[in-house]
């Protein structure tokens, strides 16, 4: 499904799903005052694994998600001295899963419940990836968009006005290369002013 540019995109009804707590899933003490937790989503060959490497440096674990083959990726990293736990998620091109891989992306936004859900795309590819961007809005998650791979698209002459695709979306864009290591610094910033603007979440009741 290709998408407009349009905010008005998403008042239209289209995606109704909700981020919701699991009925009788209340969250303890520890959780409430543990770690801040982001959550990478993208569709596939987006550059999501090297975001997760330049955030979280070399040391991560890998483990099957419960009750499937397929694996998730998580990590730890420091920004402005905060600490975050970052999970790299597998390829998602919709919040209606279709895959086993979807299927747990969309059981890990429900179960873990991130400060920051940081929607990775592809600059070559922006309009036909703001679909999902608009999905996420739609459902109120916390939503910093990463705009990656800037390198290749102005190599292809492709120019972007993120302060507007920022003013007409009302959440955070930063542009990357993450291949390269450009806007990582950045994003850091952007992840912990977030994070101290919006407060820990507790889950959309």
């Amino acid at each position: 499904m290709e998408c407009c540019r349009e905010p008005s995109c998403r008042k239209r009804g289209r995606w109704r799903w909700r981020w919701r707590r699991q009925s009788g899933s209340g969250v303890n003490a520890e959780e409430e005052h543990g770690i801040k937790k982001i959550i990478l989503i993208g569709t596939p060959n987006v550059g999501k694994s090297m975001l997760f490497h330049r955030l979280t440096g070399i040391y991560a674990t890998i483990s099957n998600y419960p009750g499937t083959t397929v694996e998730v990726f998580r990590g730890r990293g420091s920004f402005e001295n905060q600490l975050f736990e970052v999970i790299d998620t597998p390829g998602m091109y919709s919040l209606l899963p279709l895959t086993e891989e979807e299927r747990v992306t969309r059981a890990l936004l429900l179960a873990e419940h991130p400060e920051v859900l940081i929607h990775v795309i592809d600059a070559r590819n922006l309009e036909k990836m703001l679909s999902l961007t608009l999905q996420l809005l739609e459902a109120e998650l916390p939503v910093i968009l990463v705009v990656n791979m800037m390198d290749e698209a102005e190599t292809l002459g492709i120019d972007i006005d993120l302060a507007q695709l920022e003013k007409d979306l009302g959440i955070p864009v930063v542009a990357t290369a993450a291949s390269k290591g450009w806007g990582i610094e950045l994003l850091r910033k952007r992840i912990a002013e977030y994070v101290r603007k919006h407060g820990v979440r507790k889950g959309v009741g």
